[in-house]
């Protein structure tokens, strides 16, 4: 039977403008409620690295009448190359683009973090209140309201406040036990930044191994820029801290860690002086057992970051903003029982793509010894030969996201 949407208007406050939020924005608008937006960030954040849609990502996307205009920005990725200290391919692996069966290294809908955030931002503008260099410090709630304490000193009375500030939360912090850690780390850090184009960067993806655990990749969105990305292995306090550090110490580090590594490994430090744009992360998961509390709820990586690594991070948060506004519009009058239909609905899911994420599995494909290397890549070649990946993809009976399908939340008015 359709779950059929109350006409119940609510207040509610997202803290957030990143995609969950903005995905949140888009559902909780369309139930008829008033949503106000805040995002830290003084204007909205359109920058970012490359990210994928797979599975019921994309089915999200398609409910929310997008998907024509997300192919429209697509990045033009044929497929992942590993390639020797040389630049020589010497295993290639396509994206899957039959429309069935599981998506490879390279989706078929590879967009930039920035053209997506703009997509969901056009698609939402007019009917949800954006506020821009504003956060939320703390609230207090009880049985009927939650007042939100906004950084500039200010309060706001609503009816829900959902946490949609990312993998760093401060809502997730202020709503959990003091002390409590929800991350769940696997000791690979990365950093990502955009350097020139030239004439050799192809719509391949280049992905070389470095020994000491190290990777380098190189992949190109446009016609004049390309993204870089060191990748390493290493558990130590220093490598966890530099996250946190001024932007031009995180650079240092880098550049002292890869320095050796050769390839292009001189164009790509050098171009990491001037990027436009440069983050540098720990990969790790959020993993916790409590999604709200009272009229405070999560959502997106702030609830439940799958890591890059799990290939599920950007579709996992459209999925999760779905399922969370999707409940709260059927039991707007009963906020308990929504958010308690969100965790139930949404945990199998979640616990699924954070599955996907095998530390083991990360580390073979990061070697450490030379050796190790050549091993990796000559049975990767033979599978090549072998249309292992292709065939392997193209038969599979789900993608990333398993046979979990997309609940219907009937009774919304349609898009215009």
């Amino acid at each position: 039977m359709p779950n059929k949407i109350t006409k119940h208007s609510l207040r509610i406050l997202v803290a957030g403008g990143g995609v969950a939020g903005q995905a949140l924005a888009f559902w909780l608008t369309r139930g008829g409620h008033q949503v106000t937006v805040v995002e830290r960030f003084p204007a909205l954040r359109a920058s970012g690295a490359q990210v994928d849609l797979r599975g019921q990502g994309i089915a999200a996307v398609e409910r929310m009448g997008l998907l024509d205009t997300v192919r429209s920005r697509l990045v033009d990725e044929a497929g992942v190359a590993f390639v020797n200290s040389r630049g020589k391919p010497k295993a290639t692996i396509m994206a899957n683009t039959s429309g069935r069966g599981r998506q490879t290294l390279t989706s078929e809908y590879e967009i930039m973090r920035g053209d997506l955030v703009r997509i969901l931002h056009d698609a939402t503008e007019d009917g949800t209140e954006y506020v821009f260099g504003k956060s939320v410090d703390g609230f207090d709630q009880d049985d009927h309201q939650v007042t939100a304490h906004f950084c500039d000193g200010t309060s706001g009375e609503y009816d829900v406040l959902i946490g949609a500030d990312g993998q760093g939360s401060r809502i997730r912090r202020a709503l959990l036990p003091e002390g409590f850690d929800p991350y769940w780390r696997v000791g690979i850090h990365m950093a990502y930044w955009f350097v020139p184009r030239i004439a050799s960067d192809s719509s391949i993806r280049d992905t070389c191994m470095v020994p000491g655990g190290r990777q380098i990749m190189r992949r190109s969105h446009n016609p004049t820029e390309t993204q870089v990305y060191f990748v390493m292995r290493e558990e130590s306090a220093e490598a966890s801290a530099i996250h946190r550090a001024p932007v031009e110490q995180q650079q240092e580090f880098w550049a002292g860690r890869f320095r050796d590594a050769g390839w292009q490994t001189e164009r790509f430090i050098a171009g990491m002086r001037t990027s436009p744009f440069f983050h540098s992360q720990e990969i790790a998961q959020v993993r916790t057992d409590t999604w709200s509390q009272g009229r405070v709820v999560l959502a997106g990586d702030a609830a439940h970051c799958a890591s890059p690594y799990s290939g599920m991070g950007i579709s996992g948060g459209l999925v999760g903003a779905y399922v969370l506004a999707g409940e709260i519009n059927r039991h707007a009058d009963d906020l308990p029982t929504a958010l308690a239909n969100y965790d139930r609905v949404l945990r199998p899911f979640i616990n699924g793509i954070q599955a996907e994420v095998n530390p083991r599995v990360l580390r073979l494909g990061m070697p450490m010894s030379k050796h190790a290397i050549s091993t990796f890549q000559a049975a990767t070649a033979l599978a090549c030969l072998l249309r292992i990946p292709d065939l392997t993809a193209r038969f599979a009976k789900a993608d990333r996201g398993g046979d979990w399908q997309l609940p219907d939340y009937d009774g919304l008015p349609p898009r215009t």
